[in-house]
């Protein structure tokens, strides 16, 4: 008998007893229920966009978001509101056009890609060769495309959890290095994005290898990639594309904006939520990422306005730079390297609008009855438990490979990747009572986290 009190004495807490009580889960339930037709998530996200518009980093604007950030976090009633100096080079998108100008002259809706260069003075015109996908560019012959236009046609495919992407957006990415190599004097792209119907291009970053020829590259949307297909279906097509894109000289700083709603038994140990505030140029950044921001600030302020304070400290940041190179989720890693083992767990909103369905994660094995406790709160809502094996936001990306748990509240992308990146990413995409919900599946599981502590 005394040898098993020992064993006892010697297990984990959370293995001896619930790292949760009931009075936790009953918390936790009223601040999901308290999020019901709020239209608090709403309100942010609609002042961000009609106040700010677009946060393309380095730009005016992005300068305004963070002015806009400071301020919304105060008035939602946050312990703390700070900023973090975040800095980066900063790239210009500058004016842009494309046209089929032989056989049958076509003009095409064109966007540059993040990070590219431009064309020549007087832009370019070359033949185009195309390639189903960017792994048949990759394997084209050094010199064959000397001259020419590489065109990559892949089509991504829609998909709830938006599994159709990683395929699709390699050849965004990576897809000036191939052509480069085969000596392509530049790259057009079927957009990446699902809106079948849509000339609407979509941007986002692309990336050179630094020991070779940098060339331009850019994106036409569906209908576009379709006319330039039926073109090339019949004979020979030349492309005319124009660029001012360019990368300026020096750098940039912006900040990333943290609000805390301090723990009152453990306040140096955080759990952390929130999105990135920097969004692309073309459209309003309504749905990447301003739903996230909203979300997240909005799920902190119901934490922020309970009687009591949760045992350790809730931290919401809205994140600089993720669209150019996760800048803001790598400063903030940095800054936290002495504090890593301090963090509970993270969470990051990055995926538009549509309501969260699953609760997955990346937690210690022996963490799990501990989630699933945490899962019941969920389960009236009909979101499911999913596994073990979360990757989390881009943001939270440095941390999770650090060693930081995470949840990942997997949300709706049916539609999301019909205007990721486009000039349709606009406030008229949203439905209030989604973002509603998603705020009360935030608010809950960041509140009971920090109840929980140290234990994931």
């Amino acid at each position: 008998m005394r040898s098993i009190l020992v064993l006892l004495l010697l297990l984990p807490a959370f293995v001896r007893a619930q790292a949760l009580t009931q009075a936790d889960l009953d918390r936790a339930a009223q601040l999901r229920d308290a999020a019901k037709d709020s239209g608090q998530a709403f309100s942010i996200v609609e002042s961000l966009v009609t106040e700010v518009g677009h946060r393309m980093a380095g730009t005016p604007n992005d300068a305004k978001g963070v002015a806009w950030a400071v301020a919304k976090m105060k008035s939602l009633g946050f312990d703390r509101v700070y900023t973090q100096p975040v800095s980066f080079p900063v790239w210009d998108r500058g004016f842009e056009s494309a046209a089929i100008v032989a056989p049958t002259p076509q003009s095409l809706n064109v966007t540059a890609l993040g990070g590219s260069i431009g064309t020549p003075e007087g832009g370019l015109r070359a033949p185009v060769v195309a390639f189903t996908d960017v792994a048949e560019l990759e394997k084209a012959p050094a010199g064959s495309l000397r001259g020419k236009i590489a065109y990559v046609g892949n089509r991504m495919q829609r998909a709830r959890d938006g599994s159709g992407y990683g395929p699709a957006v390699a050849a965004r990415v990576g897809g000036a290095v191939f052509a480069a190599r085969a000596g392509a004097v530049a790259l057009l792209i079927r957009s990446i994005g699902t809106d079948a119907q849509a000339r609407t291009p979509h941007t986002g970053t692309m990336r050179y290898d630094n020991m070779l020829t940098r060339i331009p590259a850019a994106a036409i949307g569906n209908i576009d990639a379709d006319a330039l297909e039926a073109a090339l279906a019949v004979g020979a097509t030349t492309v005319e594309l124009n660029l001012g894109s360019r990368v300026r000289n020096g750098s940039y700083t912006s900040a990333n904006v943290i609000g805390e709603v301090v723990g009152s038994e453990f306040p140096d140990q955080i759990v952390v939520i929130g999105g990135h505030l920097d969004s692309w140029d073309l459209g309003q950044g309504a749905l990447d990422n301003g739903a996230g921001v909203a979300i997240t600030m909005a799920a902190g302020a119901l934490i922020a306005a309970m009687p009591e304070r949760p045992k350790r400290t809730v931290r919401v940041i809205a994140f600089a730079n993720e669209e150019q190179g996760i800048w803001g989720g790598k400063a903030y890693a940095a800054s936290q390297k002495e504090h890593l083992a301090k963090h509970v767990l993270g969470a990051e909103s990055d995926f538009g609008a549509g309501r969260i369905y699953r609760l997955s994660t990346r937690v210690r094995a022996e963490a799990l009855p501990v989630i699933a406790q945490m899962h019941t709160v969920l389960a009236p809502l009909g979101i499911e438990l999913g596994p073990n094996d979360a990757t989390g936001g881009a943001d939270l990306s440095t941390l999770r490979d650090a060693g930081m748990p995470l949840l990942a509240l997997n949300q709706d992308g049916t539609h999301y990747f019909d205007y990721h990146h486009t000039s349709a990413d606009t406030l008229d995409k949203i439905q209030p009572g989604d973002l509603d919900f998603n705020v009360g599946v935030y608010a809950a599981m960041a509140y009971l986290a920090a109840q929980a502590g140290l234990v994931f």
